[in-house]
């Protein structure tokens, strides 16, 4: 995938928010709305806030009163108040970012729990749902934290902590806990469930025939009209336009495309540090959005708005609005991915087919027929929407409400591969575009590589919505330290931008350590990107060992594991002996693991110590800041 994370940035835009004047008192807002449930959610690509959504709207059938709520936006010191309001629950949906950290917006409630040891939460009645991915080396460090911190301080666990796994299931680990909360629920409050399973519609549509289209949001993320008026700072909120200048193919044969991009970031006061992530905001597929708009039977050019009902609710409106079904498909809406049970669920009432509906509502249930049935039609054959509706033509949604379902399109990170001491007024992008074939004989396409890839220079609408992200990845402070920086496929993306970097460095007389690179690719001649500078920077002195593992250019695959431990005499001292930092950019699933347990066998046989002994010494140059990775699954 490019080194991309798939956990962009989900936070709320101007064009849905009420007016600046907010109450930050989430106790005094639930007093005034009659609300007793309210569901926290830390969130980085949305997924936290849809569950926390989901939670909130559940409430209804149990004759409470919830709402969602981003901890960014309220007074988190308030936690111990909730005991004035009777019959009082907070839920946390909280997922976790990176290396076990906090997504953005839950940030500040992280360092206030952290902070404050002499917090009374005796009144708190709380329970965690938290999202993670199995892969990666911190699985669900934030819920858990959260959920024992939570306790420590005081508060009342009303129901176990949900450990969701994107690696596997989330959808499914979701409804498996939602479906024993509930009932722990009402018998916790001694509340019953009103049996009311139908479904209830949070906006209400308003079609506009008279409005001046300067009126009308065309796919701006913020401000109405960012997009012709920009103007700095610019972040997740309000994305900088930047101009394609450079996009090429890198790989010189094979079946895929890999692509090198240069974005334009002059006048815009961005600035970033090599390893750092650029984050973009793709636009759909035009092919797939019409043909949506031709199976529903839908002109997409009609001008709406889609009002909350709740009136009181922070978010006004699903995405910005007013706008057209075009734009809201086009640029505000997931329509790629394939749909959450709940979907599903709320979709079913539209199947004129008893058989269908049925099979809809039983997707969308616990029972192990239904979960087994959405695996395999859902998941398994990566049906999206368009596929679901097409599959089953007795389906006919109101686009409205059909779009009041669907999550939002999130912004993609990949990470930057350039240094800003070389190319200030430029950001590099490596990436792979994602297209595969699926069980149904369709063709899925990645949404933001397909969109980057079309990117023509100079062309029409050849510019890019972006802003950075910045990381923990960094070269080491003193220039003097070793580097060793293990990246195969895309992910030698930011070390293209720490290369560069060590380079500027020696220009500078600086006195600068060993420089050691270790990168991966299937054929020599096929997929090895990069390779001329990577041969220059050896030639010039910048790089000090270029080591290159071609999987399959002979019968046995190697990979850059392999040529760790050819290494190994050279590798441990430099880990040992000269501070080396160490740098893994890839994929999560198998290759950063194998990297590590090359580490751990290295340090057993130079360091002469047990299994457990290599894996602390391992863990405590994580701590110290000199084992960082950049990895994604």
């Amino acid at each position: 995938m490019g080194c991309v994370f798939s956990l962009p940035e989900d936070r709320r835009d101007a064009a849905e928010r009420s007016p600046t004047t907010r109450e930050t008192s989430f106790i005094e807002k639930m007093k005034k709305t009659g609300k007793n449930v309210i569901v926290f959610y830390g969130s980085q690509t949305g997924t936290a806030e849809e569950f926390a959504n989901r939670l909130a709207k559940d409430t209804q059938r149990y004759g409470m009163k919830g709402m969602a709520a981003d901890p960014e936006e309220y007074s988190m010191g308030e936690l111990g108040r909730l005991a004035e309001i009777q019959n009082s629950l907070a839920i946390f949906c909280m997922a976790t970012y990176g290396e076990g950290d906090p997504t953005d917006n839950a940030q500040d409630f992280y360092d206030w729990l952290q902070e404050n040891d002499d917090e009374d939460l005796s009144g708190l009645n709380y329970t965690v749902f938290a999202l993670g991915n199995k892969t990666y080396e911190h699985y669900n460090a934030m819920g858990k934290y959260v959920d024992k911190r939570l306790e420590e301080l005081g508060a009342k666990r009303i129901f176990d902590l949900g450990l969701g796994d994107d690696d596997g299931n989330l959808e499914e680990d979701f409804i498996s806990w939602r479906e024993q909360f509930w009932p722990a629920v009402c018998e916790h409050f001694g509340v019953e469930a009103s049996g009311d399973e139908s479904s209830i519609r949070q906006y209400e549509l308003k079609v506009h025939t008279d409005l001046n289209m300067n009126k009308v949001y065309t796919g701006e993320i913020g401000r109405l009209k960012s997009f012709e008026v920009q103007k700095p700072p610019f972040d997740s909120k309000n994305p900088f336009l930047a101009p394609v200048i450079v996009n090429r193919k890198l790989n010189k044969a094979g079946d895929r495309h890999l692509m090198h991009l240069e974005l334009d970031i002059t006048g815009s006061k961005i600035r970033y540090e090599s390893g750092d992530h650029v984050a973009v905001f793709p636009t759909n597929d035009l092919e797939l959005v019409n043909k949506l708009g031709e199976i529903l039977g839908v002109d997409l050019d009609v001008v709406i708005s889609l009002n909350n009902l709740d009136e009181e609710s922070n978010k006004k409106h699903p995405f910005p609005c007013p706008t057209t079904y075009r734009t809201a498909l086009t640029h505000y809406l997931d329509i790629t991915n394939p749909p959450r049970t709940n979907v599903l669920y709320e979709l079913a009432q539209y199947a004129s087919d008893p058989k269908d509906q049925e099979n809809m509502r039983k997707m969308a249930s616990s029972s192990p027929e239904g979960k087994a049935l959405y695996q395999n039609w859902v998941l398994d054959s990566c049906r999206n929407i368009l596929a679901v509706l097409e599959d089953m033509p007795s389906l006919k949604p109101p686009i409205d409400h059909l779009c009041e379902l669907l999550p939002r399109l999130q912004a993609r990170y990949y990470s930057i591969a350039s240094s800003s001491k070389v190319h200030p007024n430029s950001i590099h992008i490596c990436a792979v575009v994602v297209e595969y074939a699926t069980k149904t004989g369709r063709v899925n396409k990645g949404v933001a590589t397909n969109w980057l890839k079309n990117k023509l220079i100079n062309g029409h609408k050849s510019t890019v919505p972006m802003y950075i992200r910045k990381s923990q990845f960094r070269l080491p402070f003193k220039a003097s330290n070793p580097v060793i920086m293990i990246g195969p496929g895309t992910g030698i993306a930011p070390f293209m931008g720490f290369i560069q970097e060590r380079g500027w460095l020696k220009q500078q007389e600086k006195e600068v350590g060993e420089t050691v690179m270790y990168f991966g690719c299937r054929h020599k001649n096929e997929d090895y990107i990069y390779q001329e500078e990577l041969e220059e920077a050896e030639k010039n002195g910048v790089l000090t060992q270029l080591n290159v593992a071609f999987s399959r250019d002979q019968e046995h695959k190697v990979y850059v594991q392999h040529h760790l431990k050819k290494n190994k005499e050279h590798v441990w001292k430099l880990i040992h002996t000269d501070n080396a930092h160490i740098y893994v950019c890839g994929d999560a699933r198998n290759m950063a693991k194998d990297v590590q347990t090359a580490f751990y066998e290295i340090a057993e046989e130079y360091g002469g110590m047990t299994r457990t002994q290599a894996t602390d010494y391992v863990k405590k140059l994580m701590t110290k800041g000199r084992y960082s990775q950049d990895v994604w699954s």
